[in-house]
């Protein structure tokens, strides 16, 4: 694949049915992302961020247009082919976390890693690689219930980490955390995306985020309003 974009959108629509009427959460979104971006869709709930942040997760379909991600057009993909796309190549980090309560924090990142038949050895070293980046190695025997909120989300990059994703989409991931929690789950995406160009997209309204993005666009009513590249975050490097 030599296609320098990761992303492109396309007159991309999304309209979901409201009883007898249609509701338009995307209209005619045209976008590129392209390799090592830090980018945010930025706006107030029910701007379509979320919405669009799933149809680049390949957790959704656009209704009309197109969404080429990692070179496949989401539209044309089955069931099977998105979860495929999303299993190897993308990660996710969720504002709740998605940790599963029974698992230990090893086998919460590892899991993934098993669905993809990682063989053993190779599965064992990148855990542990995960948990270093996120500064959690101590941690890995605990459960999420015994782990700060800010800890529980560390634990999700590490798992989204841990196939080394080409595109991580992060939905509010600082909504459920303090400021000082917040500013160091930011830092650890930064320093992966320096250390190995992985894009983070983020859906946010949180000015703790906005302030290290080097690209944000802005959404209102389901339309890109301002589409704003960043030389100088106010945090981060």
């Amino acid at each position: 694949m030599n296609n320098p974009n990761l992303i492109t959108t396309r007159d991309l629509v999304k309209t979901f049915a409201m009883g007898n009427h249609e509701f338009t959460a995307l209209n005619k979104i045209n976008l590129v992302f392209k390799t090592g971006e830090f980018a945010g869709l930025v706006g107030p709930s029910g701007s379509g961020k979320t919405t669009l942040l799933n149809i680049l997760g390949s957790l959704d379909a656009p209704t009309l247009g197109e969404a080429v991600v990692l070179g496949q057009s989401i539209s044309e993909l089955t069931s099977k082919k998105m979860a495929n796309l999303r299993n190897h190549h993308l990660g996710f980090i969720f504002q709740t976390y998605n940790l599963l309560a029974v698992y230990t924090v090893y086998e919460n990142v590892e899991l993934p890693l098993l669905l993809l038949k990682m063989p053993a050895i190779e599965r064992k070293q990148t855990v542990l690689q995960s948990l270093e980046w996120v500064g959690l190695t101590d941690k890995m025997k605990s459960r999420p219930a015994q782990l700060s909120g800010g800890e529980c989300q560390r634990v999700s990059i590490a798992r989204a980490m841990g196939k080394t994703p080409k595109i991580v989409l992060a939905d509010e991931p600082t909504a459920n955390l303090d400021a000082e929690n917040s500013h160091h789950i930011m830092k650890i995406m930064l320093q992966l995306n320096h250390e190995l160009s992985t894009s983070f997209i983020f859906a946010t309204h949180d000015e703790k985020i906005m302030a290290y993005l080097r690209r944000i666009i802005h959404l209102n009513d389901g339309q890109i309003t301002d589409d704003e590249k960043i030389d100088n975050p106010k945090a981060g490097d």
